[in-house]
């Protein structure tokens, strides 16, 4: 019976996977609950975009790369989705417990939101711990694959995609968590 858990891990070993997550993909696997099966971990990782967004509060410009050496779970959203709406508390409560120097909750309203828009909803629903970047005309969207709303992904600590949730999830969950201080935690 031991052997039998042995054989995906050899299998991803196998095939090229990242050897820093194959070692822990089954673990990982195991800890999806609820929501969070959805959640589909890559056997290799997927390069993202290196095109720029809009940063909060006119900032300036940001890209993904900007986030390498941390563990980050990027979340494409838009004012106008009522799943979009519904799971940011949740990140935010996800960014106040696990945020730090390994770990951040990105949100990239994509598409066509107000600046304004995205800084009323964020004042009514008490967000205050997550940025207000914006993608306004989906070029990260686009060339990362993102059809639909929200989308999740899950970037290691090189800035690639190690994993993809579609649709909405409770990013506060016991599950979520698990999986998340897993990663943050692999150095």
């Amino acid at each position: 019976m031991r052997l039998l858990r042995l054989i995906p891990l050899y299998i991803a070993l196998s095939l090229g996977a990242n050897a820093a997550l194959a070692v822990e993909l089954p673990e990982l696997e195991a800890m999806r609950v609820g929501d969070m099966k959805k959640l589909n971990f890559h056997s290799t990782p997927k390069e993202v975009s290196d095109k720029e967004f809009y940063l909060a509060d006119d900032a300036g410009l940001g890209t993904l790369a900007d986030y390498k050496g941390k563990i980050v779970l990027l979340n494409f959203w838009a004012t106008w989705c009522a799943p979009c709406r519904a799971e940011m508390p949740m990140l935010e409560e996800l960014q106040v417990e696990l945020g730090g120097d390994d770990f951040e909750v990105v949100t990239l309203a994509t598409g066509r939101n107000s600046p304004a828009g995205i800084v009323k909803f964020f004042d009514e629903a008490g967000i205050a711990n997550l940025p207000r970047h914006q993608d306004p005309k989906q070029a990260i969207a686009r060339e990362m694959a993102v059809l639909g709303l929200p989308i999740t992904v899950i970037l290691d600590r090189e800035g690639r995609e190690i994993a993809r949730l579609r649709g909405d999830a409770h990013w506060n969950s016991d599950s979520a968590k698990a999986i998340l201080s897993a990663l943050i935690a692999e150095q």
